[in-house]
């Protein structure tokens, strides 16, 4: 698995300095509820907008 998740979403609640990712895990879903077939048909539903 990967040592450092980048995330440049900096309104993000895991967003963390140098643009890493704090949160335990991470859930990415595709928009077409099948295989996506590249990143524009992908989300992280793991964003939590920073109150």
């Amino acid at each position: 698995m990967a040592q450092d998740v980048l995330c440049e979403v900096s309104n993000c609640h895991y967003w963390a300095e140098g643009n890493l990712c704090s949160a335990d895990s991470i859930y990415v879903v595709s928009h077409t509820g099948e295989q996506a077939s590249d990143q524009h048909e992908t989300d992280c539903k793991t964003f939590e907008k920073k109150h």
